[in-house]
């Protein structure tokens, strides 16, 4: 090994250098582990209580349709409130799912109905706290290490998913689901004293603090209007939609066809994870050879090869190579969008970003389960795990356009230097809402490409709060125009001012070249009056 290979592998663990983050990605690694026996106890116990392709698929439906109705509250609530309170309360929360479920089964209570909404409200506490979790790395760990700090996240997360399904085969064939249950609500206490140990840090502002639902408008507002946040989001839709009737399937294709027990089933879905964790040795090398939108298209097609094999391959071992290669393809897949979708999106909306992404992400699971398993129930297993490998293969003609970006070269540094104009009066934060004004003097023959360079300034209006964004053009006067955008309150404008970046301002720069020289772009604020009802009443003469 070269000395610079050596510098790279050593600069790799560099984040396990500072104690809290190293107890934390230890305590997750074993809580994961939990969670993954705790979903084969939930997948396998279904088979014993109702053996039909539907409320197999159920389970599924179960475990992300939470996500996907509080990902969007959750999202604004790690943004706006203190995220390590918002963590140990979803943990809590957790625990208390886990637990019961646990021991109403080992009671022997549990019925398919009751399973499902167990395993619903332990989906709901994992949703409330997701968006906090994966936003509170930056606060963890230096800027420079944030690359180093996601992959380990990775690396254990990938390793848990190898050993945690094997590791509850033999759990559930040892001491049952109900078990498996209350091990679960156990690997979550670890890592509950972890995150109540954390000293953390929090940054005040002068601005008052978003309201919830403003919050999440600005959050769907802000990725209503970045095109690469968007692009990212279709992929997801039309992978995870496709490839959920693997997840909703599996269990019972190995149970009917295959034969095979809980620890059976529970390999089969440790060789997925070992599949992921292979994934991330062979990454940087696809990486430097292909671009992200090559990986993406290459993880699909194997991923649907996966699906055909798995819909009429008779032998374990075959299907166990299938699922190797599902894993390694579904890491590969996920962490480019993933890390596009990190590195193109600021700190300040990082949380409410990913809450969307989960929405996305497991409303299309929930969706796609639902929808493979009535499929199932209808055609038979092999037929509609047929159908999804096609539609995943043909969903790559749909998403073709729609390119994602690296992000890497972008900045998204604040530029707190930029000010604001001078003002005669400063209204107060709640006052609203602001109209901002902002005349431009040109030569009327660079029109067409003033246009042209101004529609950015549309979108960077939009997702930093404006409501509305229009251009004027001066009928009197061909060389003037007028961009205008409304956001509701003074405080939002302030918000703007932060919000704002370096890749921004030359956005702006470029708008700028095309005043006229000697002529500079005139800023003007307005505030919305409300003008008093005046009753006229007749009189006579």
């Amino acid at each position: 090994m070269n000395n610079q290979s050596k510098i790279s592998l050593a600069s790799a663990f560099t984040p396990l250098r500072n104690p809290f983050y190293r107890w934390l990605l230890i305590a997750n690694f074993f809580s994961q582990i939990g969670m993954w026996v705790h979903d084969i106890g939930a997948a396998w116990l279904m088979t014993s209580l109702a053996p039909t392709p539907i409320m197999v698929a159920l389970i599924q439906t179960a475990t992300a349709l939470p996500m996907a109705l509080l990902a969007l509250p959750a999202g604004a609530l790690a943004d706006i409130i203190d995220r390590k309170r918002l963590i140990l309360t979803a943990q809590i929360w957790r625990v208390v799912a886990s637990a019961s479920l646990g021991v109403l089964t080992i009671l022997g209570l549990v019925n398919p109905m009751l399973l499902l909404l167990g395993t619903l409200f332990l989906g709901f506490g994992t949703a409330l706290g997701a968006p906090a979790w994966q936003a509170i790395i930056p606060e963890v760990v230096p800027r420079e290490e944030i690359r180093e700090a996601v992959t380990l996240g990775s690396v254990s997360s990938n390793t848990a998913r190898g050993i945690g399904p094997a590791l509850g085969g033999f759990i559930v064939t040892a001491i049952g689901s109900g078990g498996a249950f209350l091990l679960n609500s156990v690997s979550l206490l670890w890592i509950m004293s972890i995150i109540a140990t954390w000293k953390r840090t929090i940054k005040k502002s002068t601005l008052p603090t978003e309201r919830f639902i403003g919050a999440i408008r600005t959050g769907m507002r802000y990725v209503a209007n970045t095109q690469e946040v968007t692009h990212v989001l279709i992929h997801t839709i039309a992978f995870i939609f496709s490839g959920s009737a693997m997840w909703a399937l599996v269990p019972i294709v190995a149970r009917q066809r295959l034969g095979m027990g809980s620890t059976g089933f529970g390999i089969l879905m440790g060789i997925f994870g070992v599949g992921g964790i292979a994934s991330i040795l062979i990454l940087p090398t696809l990486r430097r050879r292909m671009d992200i939108n090559h990986q993406i298209y290459l993880g699909c097609l194997l991923f649907s090869l996966v699906l055909f094999d798995l819909a009429y391959s008779p032998n374990p071992f075959l299907l166990g190579a299938a699922m190797f290669i599902a894993g390694a393809s579904y890491l590969a897949l996920m962490s480019s969008l993933m890390s596009s979708l990190q590195s193109m999106t600021p700190g300040w909306v990082l949380g409410r970003v990913m809450s969307i992404h989960a929405l996305v992400t497991f409303g299309s699971q929930a969706a796609g389960s639902a929808f493979w398993g009535t499929t199932a129930e209808v055609i038979g297993i092999p037929y509609a795990l047929t159908c999804a490998g096609i539609v995943m293969v043909g969903a790559l003609a749909i998403t073709y356009r729609y390119k994602v970006v690296s992000g890497e070269q972008v900045d998204l540094s604040p530029l707190k230097e930029w000010t604001l104009s001078p003002l005669a009066e400063r209204p107060a934060m709640e006052e609203g809402p602001i109209m901002i004004a902002i005349d431009y003097q040109i030569d009327p023959q660079q029109a067409e490409a003033f246009n042209v360079v101004m529609r950015p300034m549309k979108a960077i209006r939009r997702k930093y709060g404006a409501v509305r964004w229009l251009l004027f053009r001066d009928v009197a006067n061909p060389g003037h125009y007028r961009e205008s955008f409304i956001v509701q309150s003074w405080a939002e404008h302030y918000r703007q001012h932060e919000r704002f970046t370096v890749s921004d301002i030359e956005v702006l720069e470029q708008v700028n070249r095309f005043n006229i020289e000697g002529t500079e772009r005139q800023v003007e604020h307005f505030i919305a009056e409300v003008v008093p009802k005046v009753n006229i009443e007749d009189t006579e003469d």
